[in-house]
């Protein structure tokens, strides 16, 4: 256990998230890192530890954001995706394409 203050819950929280992160491929320091740092956060979040950032406090917790933050789809689909559905679709012309033109090509 990294450190006394936590519970048997953020205990195995920590062990799941470190098994995860190895399993992506993160080395041993970095999964531990990473598992450390959520479970820290998830402590300050729900009022488990004496100090935290108030951005910390005030941040939606994952579980509760469930992605809405990343892919929330206000900058769209990168060139790159577009030039390898235009691929996939085998448009013409796709390798002069600008974003706007490939978006046009592709429908979207």
């Amino acid at each position: 256990m990294p450190q006394a203050a936590w519970s048997a819950k953020r205990e195995r929280q920590y062990q799941h998230i470190k098994s995860s992160a190895k399993e992506r491929g993160e080395s041993t320091e970095r999964a531990e890192e990473i598992a450390a740092r959520t479970v820290n956060k998830e402590r300050a979040q729900h009022g488990e530890s004496r100090t935290a950032n108030p951005k910390t406090l005030h941040d939606t917790p994952a579980p509760v954001r469930g992605g809405h933050r990343s892919h929330s789809g206000a900058q769209g689909r990168t060139r790159e995706q577009l030039y390898e559905e235009a691929k996939r679709k085998n448009i013409a012309g796709r390798s002069k394409m600008n974003k706007a033109q490939l978006a046009k090509a592709v429908g979207g």
